[in-house]
């Protein structure tokens, strides 16, 4: 199980930890914030990008496959469902959208290429999003 905790420390300033490593969210300026880590959907996409080359790479080496290099660049809008080419004709309102660019440098066929692109997807963190995601929410609360 993972766990990760966060503390809203100054302003829209939060601190998170995973009990080894530390890191921060904030906001921009504009909205409250110092702008002093990325958003909240900053981190999210951080993660969905950081899944996806770790995949690719892992299943690079587990192939033999001569990887050079690979990024990732994913860009978040909420948009119109009425403007959305690839939607459920059932989706109202707004919807989330992500676009992925993923950019693989290395001596493949062609076949390793389709292979490639299709692991890209697979990544767990592209899977939980792409699957949804139930929360169980709770909240407590001390006097003060």
């Amino acid at each position: 199980m993972t766990q990760i905790t966060a503390k809203l420390t100054d302003g829209m300033l939060v601190k998170i930890t995973n009990g080894r490593h530390q890191w921060s969210a904030d906001e921009p300026a504009s909205v409250g914030g110092t702008d002093t880590g990325p958003n909240p959907y900053e981190l999210l996409l951080g993660s969905l990008a950081a899944c996806t080359c770790i995949t690719i790479s892992g299943y690079c080496r587990h192939k033999g496959l001569a990887l050079k290099s690979v990024s990732t660049s994913y860009n978040f809008k909420r948009i119109h469902a009425d403007d959305c080419e690839n939607c459920d004709d059932d989706a109202a309102g707004m919807i989330d959208h992500v676009t992925s660019n993923v950019h693989v440098e290395g001596d493949f066929d062609d076949a390793q290429r389709k292979r490639i692109a299709q692991i890209a997807t697979r990544c767990p963190v592209h899977k939980t999003l792409s699957n949804g995601i139930h929360i169980e929410d709770n909240a407590t609360f001390d006097e003060g």
